[in-house]
This record gives structure tokens, sequence and C-alpha cells, in this order.
């Protein structure tokens, strides 16, 4: 990831947008597909095709070896849940993660489902983990820094007893989908100790982040299990994610993978 953050431009804009509707129509078909003796690979199938046809790449097929469409983690996984034989079961939850590339831009975009009835643990996670990307985003305005929306984030999470995942964050995101700057879903200081210097650039219009609140109902610790993609909470407690594309303009930031459902 280079350290410089790219201002997209008027035309590059409008092309963010449409490859973010993408993005958000790929989350809403995996939505739909969603449901009790359904296999994760089938809701993958589900994406690819939704966005094949719609003259869209997916983006995370093949990305860094990744094998799928979409990742699809389920209760105790976090993210990059690889498609597969396993079954959805009704009260579980299940994290889905998109991305769609279309003539050259990158929409992402990511929410946590219920099948069928679940906990009320369950379902407060999911809808904590969803509301606190919208309490960070209310600092996703021109003035102010990064880690102001990561504190919000923070501040929100911890104050419902849950906590935060600190070894991945939100990102920048355009021609790549990984682009500067990185976006801590928690406070940070520009200098921490032992850690050296983080960046935390002063938010401007035209800047396209991802901002992606992934949050454990237990501690924060997590591990990457044996096939080197799926992260799991370390102590097996349930996680949420939920994830949108923004655009900062001179007022309200646009979130450009915004469904009507969601």
């Amino acid at each position: 990831m280079s350290d410089s953050i790219y201002i997209k431009s008027p035309r590059e804009i409008e092309l963010m947008r449409q490859a973010g509707r993408l993005a958000a129509g790929a989350r809403t078909v995996a939505r739909q597909a969603l449901a009790a003796g359904v296999s994760t690979r089938q809701i993958d199938r589900e994406v690819h095709a939704f966005l094949t046809k719609s003259g869209a790449v997916p983006t995370f097929l093949h990305y860094n070896g990744f094998p799928a469409s979409a990742c699809i983690s389920v209760n105790e996984e976090v993210i990059h849940g690889i498609p597969g034989k396993k079954i959805v079961r009704e009260g579980d939850i299940v994290s889905l993660d998109v991305g769609a590339t279309y003539k050259g831009f990158v929409g992402d975009c990511a929410g946590t489902f219920p099948c069928g009835e679940v906990s009320p643990e369950a379902k407060k996670l999911i809808e904590v983990t969803r509301q606190s990307f919208f309490e960070g985003i209310k600092f996703a305005k021109e003035g102010y820094r990064i880690s102001d929306i990561g504190a919000a984030v923070q501040d929100y999470v911890e104050s419902h007893g849950y906590s935060v995942v600190r070894d991945y964050v939100g990102h920048g995101v355009g021609r790549q989908l990984h682009e500067a700057p990185e976006v801590p879903n928690y406070r940070f200081a520009r200098f921490e100790r032992g850690l050296g210097r983080r960046a935390d650039p002063r938010l401007v219009k035209g800047m396209t982040i991802a901002v992606e609140p992934m949050v454990n109902a237990g501690g924060y610790e997590i591990r990457v299990l044996s096939n080197g993609w799926t992260v799991v909470t370390a102590d097996g407690s349930l996680s949420a994610h939920y994830e949108n594309t923004i655009l900062i303009t001179d007022g309200e930031p646009e979130i450009l993978t915004m469904a009507e459902d969601l």
C-alpha cells in the first residue's frame, strides 16, 4: 500500500459511485441467499453471478490468492471466511463481505446478518456494530482526522461492553482495494511508544475510504486459522462486521455502498 492518499476527481467519484452501487447490490444478493441449510459456497456463487452479470469483476476473487468472490464468516469468525461446504444453521450470525471492481474502481462493503431467530445477545452485537459505523462517520468530514473516526467507533462499542478488533483496520479505496490511509476503528496517538509514527491525516474532499468496525462480544484478541485467511476470535466469542465505502465531501459524508434495505 502506498503512503500517498489518492484524491479522486469528479469523474472518478462518479465511477466510484457506480462501483459502490454494484458492491451494495452484491451484499444484498448475499443477504437474500442467506438461509438455514444453505452452504457458504452457494452464497458465494450468487455473489459471483450477480457481479459478472452486472459487468463487474469480483474484487476479492484471486486477491492475494483468495479463492472466492465473497468473504463469508460465521459466528466467531471475524473476517476472511472462505466459502465452502459449511452449512449455515438457524441462529447463526453471518458476516458477508464483498467487493466490486467496475471500470477500474472498487466498491467495498460488508454486514453481519442473522440466520432466522438469533439470541438477544447476537442481535444486540449486530446492532451495536452497525451503529458504531454511523457513530464513526459523524467525524468523516473535512478538517477532522482519521483518528477521530476510530475514537468514536471505539467509545460507542466499549460503552456497550464489547471490544474492537485491533489487528485489522479500514482503509482507503479507489483504483485499488487497499489504498492509503489506514482507518483504525479505535483511538490512537500519532506517536505511540514502541510503535513509531502512525499516519493520521486530516480528511479532505475527494478522499474515499472504507470504514469497517469489527466488533467482538468478548476480548479483541484474534487468531488466524491454518488456512492462512480466516480470522477468528481468540476466546471463541461472537463477532460482527459492518463496512461501507464513503466519500469525503465539503459537507456530510456520502455513503457509496448503501443499499436501501441496509
